[in-house]
C-alpha cells in the first residue's frame, strides 16, 4: 500500500497543531484500533506504521520530533586528506601566479597525486571553503567562435608587451618589452625574449632564431605595430621582406581587434601575472630573461592547458604532430586531422575514397582518445592526452581491416 498522503490531509493535521505520526499513534495506542484499519484509512503502508509504533515504544515523545533525512554515510565523499590537498594546491598555484581553477587542480591531482576528482567536485569544495571569487555574468562559451590551426607551425602568432623593471632599492625601474612567438595550434611558446625596446631588426632576428630551432611556419599572424619600422608607400619593411623570401604567408589583424591575436594576448596576460607574483623582481634585462626562460619551460612542459584537448601540455601537442612548412597548403595531398576514440575491441574506423576501413590499435588502448593524422594513405595515430605514437601505417586499400600484425588473443607475457 502506498505511503503517499494526500496534501489536504497533512494540511488539516498541521492546522490542528498535530503531526501525522501523532495521529496514527493515537489511533492505534489510545483508540485501540487495528494497524490494518488505521493504515487503510490514512493511506499509509502497514510496515511503516509498525515501524512508527516500535519507535514510539522505544523513544516515547521523542518519536514525534522531526528527523533528518541525511544519509548515515557518504561513501563517495572526498576524504579530509584530499580536501586539504585541493586547498593546498589552490594556495600554491595562486601564490606562484599560475591558474588555480578546478580544471588545473584536477589535472595536478591526477598527474602528480594519482587522485581522480571531477571538475564539479573540486569547484564545490573550493566554494565551501570560500575560495571562489564571484565574477560578473559572462557570455556563454557556446556563443564563442574559436579558430585554431590544425597543425603545428601552420600559423605563428606574435606580439610584444611591456613590463616594468625594479631598481635594487625597490623603486620602479625602466620599462622593458617582451616579444613572444606562439604556435597557434598547440599554444607552444616558441620564443619569448626581453628587450629594452622591440624594433624592426629585433623582430626579424628573433623570428630567425625561432625558425632555426623549430622550422619556418606556413604563416604568421601579427598586429600592424609588430611589423615595425617606417616605410614608404608600396615598400616592404624588413620583416615582410624576410617572410616573402622564406615563402611564409603574412596575416595582419585589423586595428582595434585584439581578439584576432587572442592566443598570444592571453599568453602575455598569464606571463605577466606570473612575473608579478615572483618574490624577486628583475632589475635588469638579463634577470627578466632568466625569469622568462623559467616560465616558458614550465608553461610548455609541465602546465596543463585548458584550451588544448584533454588538458595536455603544449609540448605534447607540438612534438607529437607533423609540422606544417611554407607552401604546404599548395601541396597536392589530402591532409586530415581526426579526433576519435578507440572502441572496446581496440579499433578505430577511417574512411578513404568513400570506403570505410577498420584500423587495429590494440585492446590495451580501449576507450583511449586519439588524434588521427592522415596524409593520403599515410596514417599516424597518437594518444590525444600524452602524445604517444600508438601506431603508424600505410593504408592497404585491398584490406577492409588493417591489423596490427600481432597474433589474436591476450598479450603474451
Amino acid at each position: 500500500m502506498s505511503r503517499e498522503i494526500p496534501g489536504w490531509v497533512i494540511a488539516g493535521f498541521e492546522c490542528a497543531g498535530m503531526t501525522l505520526s501523532r495521529v496514527l499513534i493515537t489511533a492505534v495506542v489510545v483508540e485501540n484500533r487495528s494497524v490494518a484499519e488505521v493504515a487503510a484509512q490514512y493511506g499509509v503502508s502497514r510496515s511503516w506504521l509498525y515501524e512508527l509504533l516500535a519507535r514510539y515504544r522505544r523513544e516515547g515523545e521523542a518519536a514525534f520530533e522531526p528527523r533528518s533525512r541525511r544519509p548515515r554515510s557518504a561513501p563517495t565523499a572526498l576524504s579530509a586528506a584530499v580536501v586539504e590537498l585541493i586547498v593546498e594546491l589552490r594556495d600554491k598555484l595562486t601564490a606562484t601566479g599560475l591558474d588555480a581553477g578546478p580544471d588545473t587542480i584536477g589535472w595536478h591531482l591526477a598527474h602528480h597525486h594519482e587522485v581522480v576528482v571531477s571538475r564539479a567536485t573540486v569547484a564545490r569544495y573550493l566554494a565551501k571553503r570560500g575560495l571562489v571569487t564571484p565574477q560578473p555574468r559572462k557570455r556563454p562559451r557556446s556563443s564563442y567562435i574559436r579558430f585554431a590551426a590544425q597543425m603545428p607551425n601552420e600559423c605563428w602568432q606574435a606580439d610584444f608587451t611591456h613590463y616594468r623593471l625594479t631598481r635594487p632599492d625597490g623603486r620602479p625601474g625602466p620599462d622593458a618589452e617582451i616579444l613572444t612567438w606562439l604556435d597557434d595550434c598547440s599554444r607552444y611558446a616558441l620564443r619569448v625574449s626581453a628587450h629594452v625596446r622591440v624594433t624592426g631588426p629585433i623582430v626579424v632576428a628573433e623570428f630567425g632564431k625561432a625558425a632555426a630551432q623549430h622550422g619556418y611556419p606556413a604563416s604568421t599572424l601579427t598586429d600592424n605595430r609588430l611589423s615595425g619600422g617606417k616605410r614608404g608607400a608600396g615598400t616592404r619593411n624588413g620583416f615582410e621582406h624576410e617572410l616573402r623570401k622564406r615563402g611564409v604567408t603574412q596575416k595582419n589583424s585589423r586595428p582595434n581587434h585584439p581578439t584576432t591575436c587572442g592566443k598570444v594576448e592571453r599568453f602575455q596576460q598569464t606571463l605577466k601575472k606570473w612575473l608579478a607574483a615572483q618574490p624577486d623582481q628583475p632589475a635588469t634585462i638579463a634577470e627578466l630573461q632568466a625569469l622568462l626562460d623559467r616560465f616558458v619551460a614550465d608553461y610548455n612542459h609541465h602546465r596543463p592547458h585548458r584550451s588544448v584537448e584533454h588538458r595536455a601540455t603544449p609540448a605534447t601537442i607540438y612534438t607529437s604532430r607533423p609540422k606544417a612548412t611554407p607552401g604546404d597548403r599548395d601541396a597536392d595531398t589530402h591532409d586530415r586531422v581526426r579526433r576519435d576514440r578507440v572502441d572496446t575491441a581496440g579499433k578505430i574506423t577511417l574512411r578513404y575514397q568513400g570506403r570505410l576501413y577498420s584500423i587495429g590499435i590494440g585492446r590495451t588502448h580501449a576507450r583511449t582518445h586519439v588524434i588521427v593524422l592522415v596524409q593520403d594513405r599515410d596514417i599516424r595515430i597518437i594518444n590525444a592526452a600524452t602524445g604517444e605514437l600508438l601506431r603508424e601505417l600505410v593504408l592497404d586499400p585491398t584490406k577492409r581491416y588493417q591489423g596490427t600484425g600481432r597474433p589474436p588473443g591476450p598479450t603474451r607475457r
